[in-house]
């Protein structure tokens, strides 16, 4: 009698544990259509966005500032510095809204978003951003920071083709334009749902046809409009501190692993991928560089093998979270001979000025990075494709993004150039300031003493 009791008393116990399981169960249909806000995502979202920042300001500003004369430096560096401050604002007044808000289809939704976001007109402490993951946001505030960077390193970019010849306020004026008609458009076109290229499936993980292609190709159109600098391919323009684009370069490399791996969105097992995969590629790049530079020029140079990197990290930009690390080796190694042949042989061949390279590197390495996502991709090379991924039907995918990004930006380009130089009777600084150098010349500052 005793021992039923207790029995009995141990079963009720048991049941009464059991109840808030049972209730657990049966809200579990309800709890698996909330969405969750990670704090882990949110924490890697905020460290890829400040880490984004740092490859701009001061990554990207002295990889330039390095390259150009003793006389130029500070110019770069303004230029540098100023468009990423102009652009975060304009990504807040109106980029965003356009560029991610709007109607889902109908209309221009294809192409651009409306001003529903207005200086973040909704935005606020409760709304939310997706994932890729079913399940899982982000606050809508940490999302749009994170885009702002992307928005900024892209348009100043541009810098690297024109510098040492071009009028500040032409520059600024340059760069807001290209922003709203070129940037904003093809953020939209790739990385929204109702944007064209998004619709086609278009493969772009982190920017090989928003930021490097565009960019690329928006330097090259500046560069030829404002024509090259006095001397050009008559006498040597050596860079004037290599020291410091190293450490540009490796600045630019740690903020890469924000770029490529921030952009999965959460913390996660593809984002370690695309890490690895940030890794690889420029190691690649840098070492086919510099095999290319003493083959066919006798020594491998330390400013090759930072260009190599930079090569290789814009390949994989694309594919970084789509390639197995045999991919983005292959992928990191192709682009580095080929914009070594873009910078050594094409160029000069062409004789435009595109001072820095922008479109040696990160045009034709967008291009590289972009139709090569397509081969990487492949499962039985070691990838991670979408549902309903052919290699050739992906191929053909990818060459209309491409095709789209150059014409788009070259147009948008060439017009705002048309634009700017009506507007400041010339784009072109004075052959005498050109002479004296723009630090002195624009800014009344010298670097050195």
């Amino acid at each position: 009698m005793k021992l039923s009791k207790v029995l009995g008393g141990a079963t009720l116990a048991s049941l009464l544990l059991a109840l808030p399981a049972l209730a657990q169960d049966a809200a579990a249909p309800a709890a698996e259509a909330a969405a969750v806000v990670d704090k882990g995502d949110v924490a890697w979202m905020l460290v890829s966005t400040m880490v984004v920042i740092v490859m701009t300001i001061p990554g990207l500003a002295l990889f330039y500032g390095g390259l150009v004369r003793a006389k130029n430096i500070l110019s770069v560096l303004t230029q540098v510095f100023m468009g990423f401050s102009m652009i975060a604002i304009l990504w807040v007044a109106y980029g965003y809204s356009l560029a991610f808000a709007g109607p889902t289809e109908g209309g221009l939704s294809a192409f651009i978003g409306d001003f529903s976001k207005f200086f973040l007109s909704g935005v606020t402490l409760e709304s939310r951003a997706a994932t890729f993951s079913a399940g899982f946001e982000l606050p809508e505030l940490v999302f749009v920071t994170f885009q702002l960077t992307f928005a900024c390193i892209t348009s100043t970019l541009i810098v690297g083709g024109i510098a040492e010849r071009m009028k500040f306020g032409a520059l600024m004026a340059f760069l807001a334009i290209w922003f709203t008609f070129s940037y904003i458009p093809m953020a939209h076109m790739v990385w929204s749902g109702p944007g064209l290229l998004f619709g086609m499936g278009a493969y772009d993980f982190a920017g090989g046809t928003v930021v490097h292609i565009n960019s690329g190709v928006a330097a090259l159109v500046a560069a030829l409009v404002l024509g090259p600098r006095m001397g050009y391919l008559k006498e040597p323009t050596p860079p004037h501190n290599l020291v410091l684009t190293y450490v540009g370069a490796g600045l630019l490399w740690f903020g890469w692993f924000g770029f490529n791996a921030g952009s999965n969105l959460e913390a996660n097992a593809l984002t370690a991928v695309a890490l690895m995969n940030t890794v690889l590629a420029p190691a690649a790049g840098a070492l086919a560089w510099a095999l290319g530079e003493k083959i066919t020029r006798g020594h491998a140079s330390a400013l090759g093998a930072m260009s190599g990197a930079v090569a290789g990290l814009v390949a994989i930009t694309p594919a970084a979270g789509f390639s197995g690390v045999g991919g983005a080796i292959i992928l990191g190694a192709v682009a580095g001979v080929v914009c070594l042949w873009a910078v050594v042989n094409l160029k000069p061949m062409l004789k435009y000025d595109d001072s820095l390279d922008v479109f040696g590197i990160h045009g034709v390495g967008g291009i590289v990075g972009a139709l090569g996502t397509a081969i990487v991709a492949n499962p039985s090379l070691g990838g991670y494709p979408l549902d309903g991924y052919t290699m050739g039907g992906q191929f053909m995918i990818q060459l209309t993004g491409v095709i789209v990004a150059v014409v788009w930006s070259g147009v948008v380009a060439l017009v705002a150039m048309l634009i700017v130089r009506a507007i400041f009777g010339g784009a072109k600084v004075s052959e005498a300031a050109e002479s004296d150098g723009l630090d002195l010349s624009t800014h009344g500052e010298r670097a050195y003493n």
